[in-house]
């Protein structure tokens, strides 16, 4: 996850400690995960994207829309450490809340229910602060066949886990022992885990992975970030349609000897959150910075391949020039700011929701230490403007979005969950 270390000391290691002992203490279930039986028929649904790509742009600090602000609404408190907010697909309404140390609540009808949809707690390892479970993404399909998937670290040596869990004949509660692995990523050290989990909208899985921490991405020549045969500092892209997962036969690398079939972009350091444009399909991507610089980047929808740059840059710097930071191939992000206004980003979402109609095309993102928010939108000749919003007083560990497209936050720090304002 990100550098949690960083806010961990300053708001309190002993309060969040002790929330974490009382919640475990207080759960007896010890899943674990073990083959499961035979799976339900798994639907891949399809969406037409564009067959255009949007015009190639640099990023600009110039606002295109001043006149709104954005607001926190708080709607669940007393989480331990949340990373994420979710929706289903299945329109139920609820929100599914995951808490790093290990559980998935479930908010319904304005109150978090008493028992966790799913705890997770004795398979993971919270021992590095990037740790624990990071990542939920329910199947596209999810309202007929109740598969879901989670990110999380190993327990035995963090090793980056996705698992494939189902729920049972109760909606709120999983069936904590269907857990069924289907992809390990062995980390180097215990930060820089990435986490984020998503279907796009070809049906197919998303997963982030971190370069394998450190500081620098210092393991191998040219670190993992640029090393096409690792699986680490990428996005992946696999078809979970089966009983553990195959590789699209379009992905980007398929036929490059040596590659990970699995990758779908390179160059990212620890992409903590990225998230598809529900309407265009769009990939945006926050990737957290190593010295001076945090970014988001931008992936025009079904566009693989890509080189984002890291550790040859870090964001719109030159970090390694040993590497050649002159190389065109390299895809720059589209915002970033510098360590004078936060320490780790939080990317976010364009909002696409109905409450707020002169958000519509707005992509909001934050970042976790300072709570500074911002929002980039692109003008008519596509360039992309960005500006500093507000700010927030709590760490921003993640957002999230509902099936309506109305966004949410998590307040890391103080357990809360948010449902984000806006006026004009």
């Amino acid at each position: 996850m990100q550098r949690l270390l960083y806010l961990t000391f300053v708001t309190g290691l002993l309060i969040v400690s002790s929330l974490f002992i009382v919640a475990c203490a207080a759960l007896d279930a010890k899943p674990t995960l073990q083959p499961t039986a035979a799976l339900p028929t798994l639907v891949s649904p399809t969406m037409t994207l564009p067959t255009t790509a949007p015009p190639a742009v640099s990023p600009t600090d110039m606002p295109t829309n001043n006149t709104f602000t954005l607001g926190l609404d708080p709607i669940a408190t007393g989480l331990n450490r949340p990373v994420f907010v979710a929706d289903a697909g299945d329109d139920s309404g609820r929100l599914f809340l995951v808490e790093q140390p290990g559980r998935i609540l479930i908010l319904e009808n304005g109150k978090v229910n008493p028992t966790p949809f799913l705890d997770v707690a004795d398979l993971i390892t919270t021992a590095g602060n990037e740790q624990g479970l990071l990542g939920l993404a329910f199947h596209p399909d999810y309202k007929n066949n109740g598969l879901f998937f989670i990110n999380y670290s190993a327990a035995a040596n963090g090793d980056n886990i996705i698992a494939r869990y189902r729920v049972s004949d109760d909606p709120n509660v999983a069936e904590a022992n269907s857990g069924q692995v289907i992809l390990t990523i062995p980390g180097a050290e215990s930060n820089h885990n990435g986490g984020m989990l998503s279907f796009g909208p070809d049906g197919y899985l998303y997963v982030g992975t971190g370069d394998g921490g450190g500081a620098g991405d210092r393991h191998g020549a040219i670190g993992n970030g640029q090393a096409l045969d690792t699986l680490l500092g990428k996005i992946l892209r696999i078809d979970v349609n089966a009983d553990t997962f195959t590789v699209p036969s379009d992905n980007p690398f398929v036929n490059t000897p040596g590659a990970r079939p699995e990758i779908w972009t390179f160059g990212w350091r620890n992409l903590w959150r990225f998230s598809f444009d529900r309407e265009t399909g769009d990939l945006f991507v926050g990737d957290v910075g190593q010295n001076s610089v945090e970014e988001i980047s931008f992936q025009p929808a079904g566009e693989g391949g890509g080189n984002y740059g890291w550790r040859i840059m870090e964001g719109d710097e030159c970090f390694d020039p040993n590497l050649d930071c002159s190389n065109p191939d390299l895809i720059a992000p589209i915002a970033t700011y510098s360590h004078d206004l936060g320490c780790s980003v939080t990317g976010g979402y364009m909002y696409r929701g109905q409450n707020y109609p002169w958000l519509v095309g707005q992509y909001i993102f934050a970042d976790y230490c300072s709570g500074n928010v911002w929002a980039t939108a692109r003008d008519a000749d596509g360039a992309w403007h960005t500006r500093l919003v507000t700010t927030f007083d709590d760490t921003i560990s993640s957002f999230g979005e509902d099936s309506h497209g109305e966004l949410y936050v998590a307040g890391h720090r103080d357990g809360t969950i948010f449902k984000l304002t806006s006026t004009e």
